[in-house]
């Protein structure tokens, strides 16, 4: 099984911050793979994704899905941009995207943990459930396994208080779900608040 994970790390005295996908062989820096101001973009986005006017997360979109175009065996470049879109309020594309990370590679913790998530955060429990489960079974170190554990059961709470998707199809629920998603998925507060993984596969 192949082990991948991808790490948000500032450098001291710096105001930029890196973002690199480790594999098992190497390291690949998406300073590689993305111009300047869209790796700046993409580490604003795990910050605060409010920081991002409307353009910017246009343009993210756009370099995020031109950089799987040129390595699309990178499954987590393919998550970055679901996540992206997310920011972007365009919940079904973000989805669509997370689930062809997770069938380009099944084996991938972190496609199938962020799936899960947001499975989650949309209120389709079942599938959410499915896909955490999936990912505690690929967690190769005891942060990952807290990570889904955690996830796991914040899933089953709302499963057992009957909080599923289902007759909750306005304009303005589909909204408040995706703004709580973004900071939860992004901010570490609230995260830890609400017993949700909101970084990216720490070391």
């Amino acid at each position: 099984m192949s082990h991948t994970s991808l790490t948000l790390s500032t450098r001291p005295g710096d105001a930029a911050s890196e973002v690199s996908i480790v594999t098992d062989a190497d390291e690949l820096s998406l300073a590689t793979l993305l111009p300047v101001n869209t790796l700046a973009q993409v580490t604003t986005m795990f910050r605060d994704p409010y920081v991002l006017e409307k353009h910017e997360r246009v343009e993210l979109i756009e370099q995020l899905r031109h950089a799987v175009a040129l390595e699309p065996s990178i499954v987590e470049l393919r998550v970055i941009l679901g996540m992206a879109l997310c920011t972007n309020f365009e919940a079904q594309t973000a989805l669509e995207e997370l689930r062809e990370a997770t069938l380009m590679a099944p084996d991938n913790f972190f496609a199938r943990l962020k799936l899960g998530e947001m499975l989650m955060r949309l209120r389709i429990c079942t599938q959410a459930a499915e896909q955490t489960h999936i990912a505690a079974q690929l967690a190769c170190h005891p942060i990952q396994s807290e990570m889904a554990r955690k996830q796991a059961s914040a899933i089953r709470t709302m499963l057992r208080e009957g909080v599923e998707r289902g007759g909750h199809s306005s304009p303005g629920f589909v909204v408040s779900v995706i703004e709580r998603l973004q900071r939860l998925l992004f901010s570490p507060s609230a995260a830890s608040n609400d017993q949700s993984p909101a970084t990216l596969n720490p070391r």
